[in-house]
C-alpha cells in the first residue's frame, strides 16, 4: 500500500448515539433547536431522557468523524481514529464498534479514564430532519495524548472534526495532529460540522483551517453561515478560497465540488428521505475513500452522494458493510 499505512487518520468526539423518532410538537415541547447540534450537560440529558421514556430507541456508535472513518473502512479503506471514552458500558460499546468495523484506534493502547462516555440524543422528526443533543462527557477532555504521531505521518489524509472547536483540549489536539500531518506532507481535511460551531466557536474552526486545507466539507446552510452570503454562487466563490477542494452538500440537490476556480454540480440519487442523521459524515467518508483510491473528485462526490442517499433512506447513521460494498460494486469507475 505504497508508503501510506492509512488512507485516513481522523480525530473527533467519541459519542454513542441513541436515536428516537419524535413529532415536531414533541421536539418543541422538549425545547430542542431543530436541525442543529446543541451541547447539553448531564442534568439536561436526564431531563430529556425522562421526556422520552417508554419510546423506542436505537443505539449505534456515532460521533461525526467516527461515522466518517467507519464509512471509509466499510468500503475497504484503512482508517485510524483518535478519540476518548470512559471506562463504562458505553465506552466498551464504542471501542468494540470501531474494532468490529476494522478501524484502528488509540483506545486499545490506553486505559479508559473513570467517568461517562459521551453520548448524543438524536431526535428524528417526520420530515427526516435530525436534531442533536450532545453530552460530551469524557470526550470533552480529549487531548494530544490520544494522537499517534507515527500513524499520522503515514496517513494520506488527516481529518479534523469541526465539533472539536468547542473543546479547548480537543482543539489543541486537532491542531497538534495537523502540524504533524503538514510536516509529513499529508493532505489536511476539515468538516465545519454544524452552524452552532460557526456561530459560537468560529475562532477554533479558523485555527483548524489556517494556512489552507486540501479538503473542506460542509453543507449549504453551514457555507452560508460561514460566508455570511445567501446566493449559492457567491457563497461558492467565497468559500472556495478555504481549500483546494471544497464539497458543499445540498441534500436532494446533490453537491457542489469547488476546485481550480471551477464549480461542478454532482447530482444525488432520488430517494424517499427517512432520517438525515449521519448523511454528511457518510458523504465525507465515501468521498475520501474514492479520492484515496484513484478516483477523480467528481467520481468521489458521486460515490459520496450515493452512500449519503442510502443512509438518509433508512433509520440510523450507519449502513451495514454489505450495503456499503454493494454501493461500491454498482459504482462504475
Amino acid at each position: 500500500m505504497s508508503s501510506h499505512h492509512y488512507h485516513l487518520y481522523a480525530i473527533g468526539n467519541a459519542l454513542v448515539d441513541t436515536e428516537y423518532e419524535v413529532s415536531d410538537a414533541q421536539l418543541q415541547a422538549m425545547g430542542v433547536d431543530k436541525g442543529h447540534m446543541t451541547l447539553i450537560d448531564a442534568a439536561r440529558r436526564t431531563e430529556l431522557l425522562a421526556q422520552l421514556q417508554g419510546q423506542q430507541a436505537r443505539r449505534t456508535g456515532g460521533g461525526s468523524a467516527g461515522n466518517t472513518v467507519v464509512a471509509l473502512a466499510q468500503l475497504g479503506g484503512h482508517a485510524f481514529y483518535s478519540c476518548r471514552v470512559a471506562d463504562d458500558e458505553l465506552g466498551a460499546f464504542y471501542a468494540q464498534d470501531l474494532a468490529h468495523n476494522g478501524v484502528a484506534t488509540n483506545l486499545s493502547h490506553t486505559r479508559a479514564p473513570h467517568g461517562q462516555t459521551g453520548s448524543c440524543l438524536v431526535l428524528v422528526t417526520p420530515d427526516a430532519e435530525r436534531s442533536l443533543c450532545t453530552f460530551l462527557g469524557a470526550t470533552a477532555e480529549l487531548e494530544a495524548s490520544a494522537l499517534h504521531p507515527k500513524d499520522i505521518a503515514r496517513a494520506q489524509v488527516f481529518y479534523m472534526e469541526g465539533y472539536l472547536a468547542a473543546s479547548p483540549s480537543g482543539l489543541q489536539a486537532a491542531l497538534e495532529g495537523r502540524r504533524i500531518a503538514r510536516e509529513a506532507g499529508q493532505a489536511l481535511a476539515l468538516t465545519l460540522s454544524d452552524v452552532s460551531m460557526i456561530q459560537f466557536c468560529r475562532a477554533g474552526l479558523e485555527a483548524m483551517a489556517e494556512g489552507g486545507l486540501d479538503y473542506l466539507f460542509c453543507n449549504e446552510e453551514e457555507a452560508r453561515a460561514w460566508t455570511g452570503l445567501q446566493d449559492i454562487a457567491e457563497v461558492a466563490t467565497a468559500i472556495a478560497q478555504m481549500a483546494r477542494t471544497v464539497c458543499i452538500t445540498r441534500g436532494a440537490q446533490g453537491c457542489l465540488v469547488l476546485e481550480n476556480g471551477a464549480s461542478i454540480e454532482v447530482a444525488a440519487p432520488s430517494i424517499d428521505p427517512v432520517d438525515s442523521n449521519g448523511a454528511g459524515d457518510m458523504f465525507a467518508g465515501a468521498f475520501l475513500y474514492a479520492a484515496t483510491h484513484g478516483c477523480t473528485h467528481e467520481q468521489a462526490a458521486l460515490l459520496g452522494n450515493r452512500c449519503a442517499a442510502a443512509v438518509v433512506a433508512q433509520h440510523g447513521n450507519r449502513l451495514k458493510p454489505e450495503q456499503m460494498r454493494a454501493l461500491l460494486d454498482g459504482f462504475g469507475r
